[in-house]
């Protein structure tokens, strides 16, 4: 995890994007998968995804993110498949008298093409955008407050912290002869869960430490008049943003058909 959403310094196409239309290509990428309900479509916007981070320069943090999604994918195909029991039945588990319908694998599929194409573009937004850029381009362009804007970005400057600190502990408690390293996910889970009280204590005094040193710097005077660096738009955001209403469209467009709808004009 040390790294992970961390800045990746480059000079591509996404690189030289504002930080708004970053968010929007984004979010454009992930309502989109939400909205629609086909497989086509999905794979679709995950390619794109995909797409965006190779033009990034970013391919190995992308497949890295793939990588993740694939083993939290393999828990909900396995959970979506035994629960649902409509359908036509495929295969039957004699044992647990467990059947698999083509409904429940259709509905993981889904399912996991949802949560990987509206994951990966947030993340790889993120690989390719400074914080502080992202927070100015916030409180400028879409006139959210300093502090909400700096409360998100903060947080979001939190989770690679937290992640390193977690290993930390995991790595103190292995040399002092607990064994944490077990494939049985019940016992993992089990031994991890006492791992977050000292994680929280640390969490609270390094919150505690960054509240004081904001107030330090006078947080609370801090006003959208006080951006030094602005971003400005360039045409290259145009287009991008004309690409991500298009995908919108898309999506809109396989949803309606879906439900016998037709769109004039799509």
């Amino acid at each position: 995890m040390k790294g992970f959403l961390s800045f990746i310094p480059g000079n591509s196409f996404f690189h030289n994007l504002n930080p708004v239309t970053k968010l929007f290509y984004s979010m454009a990428i992930c309502a989109g998968c939400f909205m629609s309900d086909k497989w086509q479509v999905l794979l679709f916007l995950l390619a794109v995804g995909i797409l965006s981070g190779i033009v990034s320069g970013i391919c190995q943090r992308t497949f890295s993110l793939l990588k993740g999604l694939f083993k939290v994918s393999i828990f909900l195909v396995t959970l979506q498949i035994l629960l649902i029991r409509t359908g036509n039945t495929i295969w039957t588990i004699p044992l647990v008298n467990l059947a698999i319908t083509d409904n429940g694998i259709n509905t993981s599929a889904v399912l996991v093409l949802k949560l990987s194409g509206a994951t990966l573009p947030l993340a790889l937004m993120l690989s390719v955008t400074k914080l502080q850029d992202l927070s100015n381009a916030l409180v400028d362009k879409l006139r959210i407050p300093y502090k909400y804007a700096f409360t998100l970005t903060t947080a979001i400057k939190f989770i690679p912290v937290f992640a390193e600190e977690m290993a930390g502990i995991i790595e103190a408690q292995t040399s002092r002869g607990i064994t944490l390293d077990t494939k049985n996910p019940f016992k993992k889970v089990a031994l991890i869960l006492p791992l977050c009280a000292p994680l929280l204590v640390s969490s609270v005094r390094k919150t505690s430490a960054t509240a004081i040193a904001a107030d330090l710097r006078g947080f609370k005077l801090r006003t959208r008049n006080s951006i030094i660096k602005k971003q400005g738009t360039k045409f290259i955001d145009v287009v991008c943003v004309v690409f991500s209403l298009l995908l919108i469209a898309i999506s809109l467009e396989a949803k309606f058909a879906l439900v016998g709808i037709t769109i004039p004009g799509l």
